[in-house]
C-alpha cells in the first residue's frame, strides 16, 4: 500500500495549460475516484503518477519520496487502461503472466502468481483463450489480472469500463469495489461517469478545466456541493437550478414564473447581512414534493411537459412559466403530459450560490 501527494503540480502540453497547481493526497489503501467532464485533466493526472506523462512543474511524491525522475517501470504502479490494452497473440495466462516474465520471475513462481489472480478473477477457465474468444466483461477481468497479479503499492484505472454495456458496467464495479476490500491496495479511478464516482469511491475529487472543485466523500459532495458546477454534475437528474431575488420582505422571488419562497430566517439574515440582492438556488429533484409537508414552500402551478417512468421511480417534468423543474419520486405516478400539477420545494433542501463566481454561500 501506499500514501501519494501531488504537491503544486502543472501540466503544460505545448501553450495549453491542462492541469493547473493542482494538490492532493491520496491516503494509504484508499479508493480515491476522480471525476469529471472529457477534458478536465484527470486522466492526464493519473498518467503524471504512472510517469507516461512529464511534469511540468511540482512534484509527486509516493510514501514521501519523490518520483518525478523515477521510470515507470520502477514506480511500483499497475494501470488498467480503458481499451484494456492486451496482447492479441498471447493466451490470457501469457497476458497476465507477461509482466513478471520481464521481472524475471521464476517460472514456479509465476504458474502460481497466476493461478492465484486467476482464481480471485475467476479466470481459471479462460487460461488458454486469446483475447478475441473473450467477451468486454472476460476481457476486463484478464486486464485487472495483470495489474493484480505482481501486488503492485498503487492501482490505476483509466475509465476502464466505458466501453462495457449498462449491465457489465454494473457488474464489473461490483467486482472492483469486493477487489478493493479484498487487497486494501491504494486505487485511483478515473471516470466521467458520476454514478461510477459516487458508487465506488471513499472519497471524490471533482475535477474541471484542470482544476479541483471539491474533495469529499460521495454524500458530502452531494449534500453540499462547493460551488454550481459541482452541485450541477454530481447527481442524477441534475440539481435544478434558477436566479431569484430578495425582497423587502425576506422573500425569494422570481417575477418571471411569478414563484415566491418564505426561506428560513437564517438565510433571510445571511443574505440581508452581507448585502446580496440576487442568488442562485439549487434543489435536487428528490426534495420536490407533489404535496405539502412541513417544511414545504407553498404550491408552485406548473404543466406537465414530459413523464418518465423508470419501474422502481418516476420522473415529472414540470414547467412553469417557461423554467422547467425536473422531480423525482419513487414508484409510479399516474400523470400525463400537458396535466397541470402542483409542486412544492422542500425549504430546508435548497442550495444557494453567488450568483457572480458560482460558490456555495455557505
Amino acid at each position: 500500500m501506499a500514501e501519494i501527494k501531488f504537491v503544486n503540480i502543472t501540466k503544460y502540453f505545448g501553450t495549453t495549460k491542462v492541469i493547473e497547481n493542482l494538490n492532493l493526497e491520496v491516503r494509504d489503501g484508499e479508493f480515491l475516484v476522480l471525476v469529471g467532464p472529457s477534458g478536465c485533466g484527470k486522466s492526464t493526472t493519473l498518467r503524471l503518477l504512472a510517469g507516461l506523462e512529464e511534469l511540468t512543474a511540482g512534484n509527486i511524491l509516493i510514501d514521501e519520496k519523490v518520483v518525478n525522475d523515477i521510470a515507470p517501470k520502477d514506480r511500483d504502479i499497475s494501470m488498467v487502461f480503458q481499451n484494456y490494452a492486451l496482447y492479441p497473440h498471447m493466451t490470457v495466462y501469457e497476458n497476465i503472466a507477461f509482466g513478471l516474465k520481464l521481472r524475471k520471475y521464476r517460472k514456479s513462481e509465476i504458474s502460481k502468481m497466476v493461478a492465484e489472480t486467476a482464481e480471485v478473477l475467476e479466470l481459471q477457465e479462460l487460461l488458454n483463450r486469446k483475447p478475441k474468444q473473450l467477451s468486454g466483461g472476460q476481457s476486463q477481468r484478464v486486464a485487472l489480472g495483470r495489474a493484480i497479479v505482481r501486488k503492485p503499492k498503487v492501482f490505476l484505472f483509466d475509465e476502464p469500463l466505458s466501453n462495457l454495456d449498462a449491465k457489465l458496467r454494473t457488474q464489473m464495479r461490483t467486482e472492483i469495489k469486493k477487489l478493493h476490500s479484498r487487497l486494501k491496495t491504494t486505487m485511483i479511478y478515473v471516470t466521467h461517469d458520476q454514478v461510477e464516482a459516487m458508487t465506488m469511491g471513499s472519497r471524490i475529487v471533482v475535477m474541471k478545466d484542470g482544476i479541483i472543485h471539491q474533495i469529499g466523500t460521495p454524500m458530502e459532495v452531494y449534500n453540499n456541493p462547493s460551488d454550481l458546477f459541482v452541485a450541477g454534475f454530481i447527481g442524477s437528474p441534475k440539481m435544478n437550478i434558477t436566479e431569484m431575488a430578495l425582497t423587502d420582505s425576506g422573500l425569494l422571488t422570481d417575477k418571471d414564473s411569478g414563484i415566491e419562497l418564505e426561506i428560513p430566517t437564517e438565510v433571510t439574515d445571511y443574505l440581508t447581512s452581507h448585502d446580496i440582492q440576487k442568488v442562485i438556488i439549487g434543489i435536487r429533484p428528490e426534495d420536490i414534493y407533489l404535496e405539502s409537508r412541513k417544511s414545504c414552500s407553498n404550491p408552485i402551478e406548473g404543466i406537465i411537459d414530459l413523464v418518465e417512468p423508470l419501474g422502481n421511480e418516476t420522473l415529472l417534468y414540470v414547467n412553469v412559466h417557461n423554467i422547467t423543474f425536473t422531480c423525482k419520486k419513487m414508484g409510479f405516478i399516474d400523470a400525463k403530459q400537458g396535466d397541470m400539477i402542483s409542486i412544492y420545494f422542500d425549504l430546508k433542501r435548497l442550495k444557494y450560490f453567488d450568483v457572480e463566481n458560482q460558490k456555495a454561500l455557505w
